[in-house]
């Protein structure tokens, strides 16, 4: 008899953008001639730029010839992109990295809920609310946590709740906790750390022996230079913090899959009999024990979109979509919402109306306008009452979509 993990169990009956998937489907079949806009998922949809598309292509031709066919590659990621992505992301910001302090992947949503099994059971996690679902997720499915209360929180947890009040950028916990997720800019608020709340961030890990595990996939969207893209930015951060970073935001990649996670070598945790352990040499066991690395065609296509020619077109693309994100706040905002976020993120964060639930404002929003978004009660307790829209969209759909909200709400 081959049993279960029973932790699953304690899950909601379907993730969050399954469950929109499901109901967008319904209403569809039921109403075949609606044109349906889907500004829920944070997909992309514009095209791949021409530079990475031309290196993707280069490789695919390399892998048809003998002398330069590859076969299996590092596990860590080749040099060629480790080093792009050392000077690029790192060093011209002032960021000193080695290489082997950065793991290529194939997407960050795995980092993200793979990197909690260098953890023990019983560490004590720290989650914003709302909060990205696979933080929470990955580790109910591991066991550190009952089942949810009345309230979908579930106990083990210490949840940080983001409000309008503190602008949706939480304060540290005031307890101990062994691991913390932090995302900046922030999905689904689409709202962003200052440097004065990234520093307290790292003080209070350095205080209470904690780790932060810092999500930055939507970095290249922000628009303030003054503003950290990096939580190294903070001095002491590479002894306290991992981060997290994605292609798929910023370079388009959503389809094609490549991410990375840098791990410090001076971050530890504590071994069973009270010793330090390095991260890096726990994160680099993981790695190359259940993965066999980015796909080599991909990762030239990764280290294209650092070439001049790949920021000046992957630049031009995140510019769309945060005039996207610009129509949608000034659009909404017009029509009386309460709109937070899309200065820094392709997120529109917004309060629903009439005292609605989020779930209820989903249903209105497709039935009567056929315009898809997300319902903020989907990232937790705390969303109950917000929405999210997203900026990844054509122009036109965008303009669409804002004059039937308008017609609608206004």
């Amino acid at each position: 008899m081959a049993r279960i993990n029973e932790h699953y169990a304690k899950l909601p009956a379907s993730y969050l953008f399954p469950e929109i998937g499901r109901r967008v489907k319904a209403y569809a079949a039921a109403h075949p001639d609606a044109k349906v806009i889907r500004l829920g998922i944070g997909d992309v949809t514009e095209p791949l730029a021409p530079a990475i598309i031309a290196a993707m292509h280069a490789a695919v031709d390399e892998m048809g010839n003998r002398e330069t066919f590859k076969g299996y590659g590092p596990e860590q990621g080749y040099d060629f992109l480790i080093e792009a992505i050392r000077q690029h992301d790192y060093a011209a910001r002032g960021v000193d990295l080695a290489a082997d302090e950065i793991f290529v992947s194939d997407g960050s949503k795995c980092d993200s809920g793979n990197v909690q099994e260098i953890f023990a059971l019983s560490a004590k996690v720290a989650v914003t609310d709302p909060v990205y679902p696979v933080y929470v997720d990955s580790n109910v499915m591991a066991g550190r946590t009952a089942a949810a209360g009345p309230d979908g929180r579930y106990p083990g947890f210490v949840y940080l709740v983001g409000n309008e009040a503190n602008g949706f950028q939480p304060d540290p916990p005031g307890e101990p906790v062994d691991v913390a997720y932090l995302c900046s800019p922030n999905n689904p608020t689409g709202t962003v750390a200052t440097r004065a709340q990234l520093e307290k961030w790292v003080a209070w890990a350095k205080q209470t022996d904690s780790i932060i595990l810092f999500d930055a996939a939507y970095e290249g969207y922000i628009s303030d230079p003054s503003l950290p893209h990096s939580i190294y930015e903070i001095p002491g951060a590479k002894d306290v913090a991992l981060e997290l970073r994605s292609f798929s935001k910023r370079a388009g990649f959503t389809g094609v899959r490549c991410a990375f996670m840098v791990v410090p070598k001076a971050v530890t945790g504590v071994g069973a009999g009270g010793e330090r352990v390095s991260l890096n040499k726990l994160w680099a066991r993981r790695h190359t024990t259940k993965f066999n690395g980015a796909s080599y065609v991909v990762q030239k296509g990764a280290a294209a979109a650092y070439s001049k020619d790949g920021l000046a077109q992957t630049t031009a693309q995140i510019a769309f979509y945060m005039e996207n994100a610009r129509l949608l706040r000034e659009g909404l905002t017009a029509a009386g919402f309460t709109v937070f976020g899309g200065v820094h993120a392709p997120y529109i964060w917004l309060r629903t109306q009439g005292g609605a639930s989020s779930w209820e404002f989903f249903d209105r929003l497709l039935s009567q306008a056929q315009v898809v978004g997300t319902p903020g009660s989907g990232f937790g307790p705390a969303g109950e009452g917000y929405f999210r829209l997203s900026g990844f969209n054509s122009r036109a759909n965008i303009d669409e979509a804002i004059a039937r909200i308008r017609r609608v709400f206004g």
